[in-house]
């Protein structure tokens, strides 16, 4: 199947990578980007010039430029939504843009006759707030949203992932609806624009972490994420989905070993010692932004991923193969020194 699909925030990692899988499969896609003045980067980091994608301008806080965007699709995958490295001055800086830009681009493509709306949730709304220890979540958890050590990127996903889950119950009507939860993305780069997650390695190989504090996340390629947004986005029978999309959860010391080994001398910047806790809680006293990880010291948040596997055919790639992807890509580019 193949037609025409919106896919917003055309200049992200994930969606970098999802437009070119639907391009090969045939698709017309639309996509959307804060200003056209980006349209010509874009395309070339994606090497695509063909007439089958088209560039539309649409905020995730503005109605202007989401009809035109919707326009003839028959399709969405929603994935713009704010992520930065740091923590915001006040947490609705994050929540608000995802909760209304989740919502805005729903109800315009319910004017627009979209038959299927898949989401870019995350993990983030799935596996946290639970407490200490090691759990393994499915699609039937959601975060706690009231736990004080929940930040706020993690509520902001969790609370737009809801919202949006209660509007197509109310307003949905006939319109099929998905979300695709991915955990930590790695994987090649498409340009020097890097995601938070890809900021790990980076820090890593370029020595910026001394010593590897215990905390870790759930590993998955990019090219994994946006091949379980196509399954979404193309599978029968789909209502009210949800697929957690992550690979084995490891510890930075695993991500760090896992470099050691397969880079050589490239890695030789790469911290192979564990930071003890309280070293890490002694130096969020005078770096706030890391009290995040303060809260997840020693948590093991899994993700089950065998429904999408199950219903939809789907497999991934070995977290050894994303992260050693990232670490490539970072040094052909470039963008660090080992």
């Amino acid at each position: 199947m193949t037609g025409k699909v919106l896919v917003t925030g055309g200049s992200g990692y994930i969606a970098g990578f999802l437009i070119r899988q639907l391009v090969d499969a045939g698709w017309t896609v639309h996509t959307t980007v804060r200003k056209l003045s980006r349209e010509a980067r874009v395309r070339q980091t994606l090497g695509l010039a063909d007439d089958r994608l088209a560039f539309f301008a649409a905020d995730l806080e503005n109605d202007a430029g989401w009809a035109d965007a919707m326009a003839g699709c028959s399709h969405v995958a929603h994935v713009a939504s704010p992520f930065p490295l740091g923590v915001p001055s006040h947490p609705d800086e994050l929540i608000v843009p995802a909760r209304e830009g989740a919502l805005r681009a729903l109800r315009f493509a319910k004017e627009a006759g979209v038959r299927r709306f898949v989401l870019t949730s995350s993990m983030a709304a799935i596996a946290y707030g639970h407490g200490k220890g090691v759990r393994m979540n499915t699609e039937a958890d959601w975060t706690n949203i009231n736990d004080p050590g929940v930040m706020p990127y993690i509520r902001s996903k969790t609370i737009a992932e809801r919202a949006a889950r209660d509007w197509v119950a109310a307003h949905g009507g006939d319109m099929e609806f998905a979300s695709v939860n991915p955990a930590a993305v790695f994987g090649p780069l498409l340009s020097d624009d890097i995601s938070t997650s890809i900021e790990v390695v980076k820090q890593l190989l370029e020595g910026k972490v001394p010593m590897c504090p215990d905390v870790g996340f759930g590993i998955i390629d990019v090219r994994d994420v946006a091949d379980l947004h196509v399954r979404a986005l193309t599978a029968a029978d789909i209502r009210d989905e949800r697929y957690v999309c992550s690979g084995p959860f490891l510890k930075m010391i695993d991500v760090a070993n896992i470099l050691c080994a397969n880079l050589g001398e490239r890695a030789r910047k790469v911290p192979t010692r564990r930071m003890p806790d309280w070293l890490l809680k002694a130096m969020a006293l005078l770096r706030p932004e890391l009290k995040q990880l303060v809260a997840e010291l020693g948590n093991v948040r899994g993700g089950d991923s065998s429904h999408a596997m199950t219903t939809l055919g789907w497999t991934m790639r070995p977290p050894e193969e994303a992260l050693l992807a990232t670490a490539h890509s970072l040094i052909e580019r470039g963008m660090v020194k080992v």
